[in-house]
């Protein structure tokens, strides 16, 4: 996994996870993600640092409006492919496993064209 992935897996989760309406620590990322607490806790600092999340009063992490815009975009990408990929008959684990791949490396003017050329199918 590359910084990029790591960077968009970490927000991507910070964002699923607050959906909840719970505070999100980063316990609940290295959970979510299966990565270790210590990793977790290093990334956390990167993405703080790189002005992505804020960190609350209480140590919960707090996506901003810049980390929040591209957690949307990768969290939009996952979605998409995953259903697509679905639709062609590949299983659903299988699905997901690509779609995390693809999302990654799909820059968002290939993704929307793939989109628009797919709504019109």
């Amino acid at each position: 996994m590359n910084k990029k992935e790591s960077r968009e897996d970490y927000l991507e989760a910070i964002l699923q996870l607050s959906e909840s309406g719970k505070a999100v620590r980063s316990i609940d990322v290295a959970n979510h993600l299966g990565f270790s607490r210590p990793s977790v806790s290093i990334a956390m600092k990167k993405l703080n640092a790189d002005g992505l999340i804020s960190l609350g009063d209480k140590g919960e992490l707090i996506l901003t409006s810049k980390g929040e815009e591209i957690a949307k975009k990768t969290f939009e990408k996952h979605e998409f492919l995953t259903s697509w990929l679905e639709k062609v008959g590949v299983d659903e684990k299988r699905a997901e496993e690509i779609a995390c791949e693809i999302e990654h490396s799909i820059d968002e003017d290939t993704f929307d064209k793939v989109k628009s050329y797919l709504a019109k199918k």
